[in-house]
């Protein structure tokens, strides 16, 4: 008699979306394990259009969810009720399914009691595929694997303006154990990024226009041209 074998339940997955360097990792993880990955559910600030704390405009972080071929959900969002709208993104999702959410949190303990917080109340299952990593290892593991990421964003009183713009590469960790006070992956904030290219990309996007700026004690890399090309 031929046995019947029984089959598994794929989660139905939505990774929380900066665009940067944790998040795709942690994307990437969850590829490796073959969850349905259905969904980039990304934040923007509902008065200049832009991801908080990053500074990439609203339709760069379109083109990057298009070189990666997974459907993006984006969710305007106002400073003073962050928390409100971001429910309401996670339920709309929810009605498409979505019973996992992913986080790229590494060990910061406040940020993993918010994803808690969040995912209980949308009664979803919760995953952080980073979580308790060493830092210095995850950043090697980064650029090992093949992300390319640039820096478009710090803390100015921090990392100064040279930092903006720069990828992430061995120099980039040479330089930044050089410092004190700051965390190798920026889990602090000191910085933030934008994956260009990487294994889960079909397409790459070149940066063609930019600028840095400072703002409200954060220098940006404000990029004003961004196309995607083709790989080679």
């Amino acid at each position: 008699m031929q046995k019947k074998h029984r089959r598994l339940k794929e989660n139905n997955v939505a990774v929380s979306w900066s665009g940067g360097k944790d998040s795709c990792l942690a994307l990437y993880k969850m590829l490796q394990k073959r969850d349905n990955v259905s969904y980039l559910l990304n934040t923007i600030s509902d008065d200049f259009q832009r991801v908080r704390f990053h500074g990439v405009p609203r339709a760069i972080m379109q083109k990057q969810a298009g070189a990666i071929s997974i459907p993006l959900y984006q969710q305007k969002t106002a400073a003073s009720e962050y928390e409100h709208d971001y429910m309401q993104a996670l339920y709309k999702l929810k009605q498409h399914g979505v019973d996992t959410l992913v986080f790229g949190d590494i060990h910061l303990t406040d940020c993993l009691a918010w994803a808690k917080k969040v995912t209980k109340s949308a009664d979803m299952q919760l995953s952080e595929p980073l979580w308790g990593s060493q830092t210095e290892r995850l950043f090697t593991e980064i650029i090992k694997v093949g992300f390319e990421a640039v820096v478009v964003s710090t803390q100015a009183d921090l990392l100064e303006e040279s930092w903006v713009g720069r990828r992430l590469d061995e120099d980039f960790l040479r330089d930044i154990k050089r410092l004190k006070g700051i965390d190798i992956c920026g889990e602090n904030g000191e910085y933030h990024t934008l994956v260009l290219d990487g294994p889960i990309f079909k397409k790459r996007l070149v940066i063609r226009k930019a600028q840095k700026v400072r703002r409200e004690g954060y220098w940006f890399l404000d990029i004003q041209k961004c196309d995607l090309v083709d790989k080679e």
